[in-house]
């Protein structure tokens, strides 16, 4: 049985070829992707970035000192965070293993990291429906059974069975191996497309946007509409500016950076400015209502080192 968690995607396990993308718990084999390294994304055969062309555009003021105060921080909270061990797992056949990256993916879609890895992922696991086989035979109320309270779950059961009839007929049982096959999937995004070329095949084709990536790089404003100043009102939008001047060596460690950083401290409601050691680099930094802990450290934190 294969249980996918996507909540973090590791830069050194991607450019390993997934040798060491599955841990061991008991029965179940885990794929969990666990922090990211902050050593730069080194040379593999695997990885496609260097066929991409990338738009020349001037890189915003201060950028790599921002992200290195992120990591920083990142680096802080992480030392309070469990340590996944990795093994390999080579039992596990490639094409289950992808289209259970796929299926984890689409479940965890406006869902919390949690609700897909502990709850709906390994209920699938636990009922052999991470294959395409599996998934297409199953009854569509027992999918919505096993995947509730996932968001839009009732929805997600439908675009599962939706899915795995395409990769029966389609790809023998396996997923697409391109952006432009993967976004002609029922449910399948930019973020999702994305998320699983790097997962699923190990290629890197685009950086991975999702809410909190779109949010903190507006508030950063380091991505903009083109032509213009306004803020790009959307995540796609944003990955298309990002990707015009952000080397590629940054492309998959920035999601799950900023992820982070997203969920504890530049959060959508009440961001924590105060906690912050890059906001004399923000240009919204304590323009949003703060918590009161943030406010209280506004002018300490403010100080240059």
């Amino acid at each position: 049985m294969l249980v996918v968690s996507l909540g973090r995607i590791n830069v050194s396990s991607v450019c390993a070829k997934t040798r060491k993308c599955f841990s061991s718990k008991s029965h179940l084999h885990t794929f969990t992707p666990a922090s990211v390294s902050h050593q730069k994304f080194p040379e593999d055969p695997m990885i496609c970035t260097n066929e991409l062309p990338q738009i020349s555009s001037e890189a915003p003021a201060h950028w790599k000192m921002v992200l290195q105060g992120i990591r920083q921080m990142r680096s802080s909270a992480d030392e309070h965070q469990p340590v996944s061990r990795e093994k390999a797992a080579d039992t596990v056949p490639p094409k289950e293993r992808r289209f259970a990256v796929l299926t984890s993916s689409l479940l965890s879609s406006q869902t919390k990291e949690h609700v897909t890895r502990v709850g709906a992922t390994q209920r699938l696991g636990e009922n052999d429906l991470l294959t395409a086989d599996a998934m297409d035979k199953a009854d569509e109320e027992t999918i919505k059974k096993l995947i509730y309270p996932v968001g839009f779950y009732k929805r997600k059961a439908s675009n599962l069975k939706k899915i795995a009839n395409i990769c029966l007929l389609k790809y023998d049982g396996d997923i697409p191996s391109s952006i432009e096959e993967l976004l002609l999937l029922p449910g399948v995004g930019p973020k999702i497309a994305h998320l699983v070329m790097i997962v699923g095949w190990n290629n890197v084709q685009g950086i991975c946007v999702d809410t909190h990536v779109h949010r903190i790089c507006n508030r950063l404003g380091w991505v903009s509409r083109p032509g213009s100043k306004q803020k790009t009102l959307t995540p796609e939008e944003t990955r298309q500016a990002l990707q015009r001047w952000l080397p590629k060596e940054e492309w998959v460690p920035i999601n799950t950076l900023l992820v982070g950083f997203g969920r504890a401290i530049c959060t959508p409601l009440r961001p924590h400015c105060g906690d912050c050691s890059v906001n004399r680099f923000c240009p919204s930094a304590f323009k949003e209502t703060s918590s009161l802990s943030s406010k209280s450290k506004r002018f300490t934190s403010n100080k240059k080192p």
